[in-house]
C-alpha cells in the first residue's frame, strides 16, 4: 500500500483526538474500520506509529516522524489547491477548454454519465477516475483533483468532505443479493435476509459503513456471516456464478448469465448514490446539467434491471392500494 494523503489526515485525526475512538467520530468512521486502517498504514510505513493505553493513544518516536512531515505536507497541498482553483479562475475565459474530470467508485453510473456527457458536448474531454475508496474520490474533488465526485454513501450516513463539497443526492435505491441460477432460492420473487444465514458472502470493499450496516442488518435477522469475500465486481459475479458465495449488490446492477438479482424482504439496507463538487471551483457552473446527466443514467440503469423494475411496479402498486384505502 502507498502512502496517501488521506492517510496522513488519518494519522493527524488521530494525533489531535489522543484516541481512536475520538478519532473514528471526527472523521465519521467505525472505530473498528479506523483500527483496521491504521494497522494497514503502519504495515506501509514499517513500524508501530501509536502506543495504545487505557487512556487513549500517545505518538511513538515514528509517529513523531510522521506528524512533522504531516503537518509540512498537508498545509502545502491545501495551499496549493487554494491558488490552483483562483488561477483557473482567472484564466483566458476563450482559451483551450479544460477537461472535465470525474471521479467515481465501482456501479454502472459512471459510464453512464461520460456517455451522456460526450452525446451532449462532443467538444469537452472527459477525463475518468476510479477508487474503491468513497473516501479518497471526496478528497481528490476537495482538493481540485477532481471536479465532481460520484459515490454512494450507506442508508443515512454522511458523505465524506461534507464541509468543504456541495452534495446532491442523485438517486437512492435498496440493496439486492445476487443468486446463481442454480441457487434453490432464485427463483423467488424477494429473499428474508434470515435465509441467508448459513451462506458465504462476496461483496465489493469500502471505507465507509457499509460493512458495519451488513453486519447489523444480519444481527438483526439473527445471525453473524461466517465468511465475507471482499473482491473486485469481475470476482464477486463468479464467485455467484459457481455458487460458491452470494452476494450484494445495488438494484441496478444488471442482470448477468449465470445469476439473478432478488430484493431482500423489508428492504434492510439502502444505497445512495451522491454527486459532489467544490463550490467555488470552475466546473460547479455546470453542476445543474451534470446532476441531470447523472439522473438520467441511473434511469438507464434502472431500465436494464428486469428485477429492479419488477421491484419498482410492485412497491408502486403498494402504495397505489394503500392511497386508496385510505381514501375510504
Amino acid at each position: 500500500m502507498e502512502l496517501e494523503l488521506r492517510h496522513l489526515r488519518t494519522i493527524r485525526a488521530i494525533a489531535d483526538a489522543g484516541s481512536l475512538t475520538k478519532a473514528a467520530t471526527a472523521l465519521g468512521l467505525a472505530q473498528p474500520a479506523l483500527s483496521a486502517q491504521l494497522r494497514r498504514i503502519e504495515r506501509s510505513l514499517g513500524g508501530t506509529l501509536f502506543e495504545r493505553g487505557r487512556t487513549g493513544v500517545r505518538t511513538t518516536a515514528l509517529g513523531e516522524l510522521v506528524l512533522d512531515r504531516a503537518r509540512v505536507v498537508l498545509p502545502a497541498v491545501h495551499e496549493l489547491q487554494q491558488e490552483a482553483v483562483r488561477f483557473a479562475r482567472t484564466g483566458a475565459p476563450h482559451g483551450p477548454r479544460t477537461p472535465l474530470r470525474l471521479g467515481g467508485t465501482h456501479g454502472p453510473l459512471l459510464g453512464g454519465l461520460v456517455d451522456r456527457l460526450a452525446a451532449a458536448d462532443p467538444g469537452v474531454a472527459v477525463v475518468t477516475h476510479t477508487s474503491w475508496s468513497e473516501r479518497e474520490i471526496a478528497a481528490s474533488a476537495a482538493e481540485g483533483r477532481l471536479d465532481y465526485a460520484l459515490i454512494g454513501a450507506c442508508g443515512e450516513s454522511a458523505p465524506p468532505g461534507s464541509g468543504t463539497l456541495a452534495w446532491t443526492e442523485v438517486a437512492r435505491d435498496p440493496v439486492f443479493v445476487m443468486l446463481s441460477t442454480d441457487h434453490p432460492l432464485a427463483a423467488r420473487s424477494g429473499i428474508e435476509l434470515a435465509e441467508l444465514a448459513a451462506e458465504a458472502w462476496t461483496d465489493v470493499p469500502g471505507d465507509g459503513c457499509f460493512a458495519d450496516c451488513f453486519a447489523a442488518a444480519c444481527v438483526r435477522a439473527g445471525f453473524t456471516p461466517a465468511c465475507v469475500y471482499e473482491t473486485d465486481i469481475a470476482s464477486c459475479v463468479h464467485l455467484v456464478q459457481v455458487g460458491r458465495a452470494v452476494g450484494l449488490c445495488r438494484a441496478t446492477f444488471p442482470d448477468t448469465p449465470g445469476m439473478v438479482t432478488r430484493p431482500l424482504v423489508g428492504t434492510p439496507l439502502v444505497w445512495r448514490h451522491l454527486l459532489g463538487w467544490h463550490p467555488e471551483a470552475p466546473a460547479a457552473t455546470r453542476a445543474p446539467d451534470v446532476v441531470g446527466h447523472v439522473r438520467a443514467a441511473h434511469n438507464d440503469a434502472v431500465g436494464r434491471s428486469a428485477s429492479y423494475s419488477r421491484w419498482l411496479t410492485a412497491r408502486a402498486a403498494v402504495l397505489h392500494n394503500a392511497v386508496e384505502g385510505a381514501d375510504r
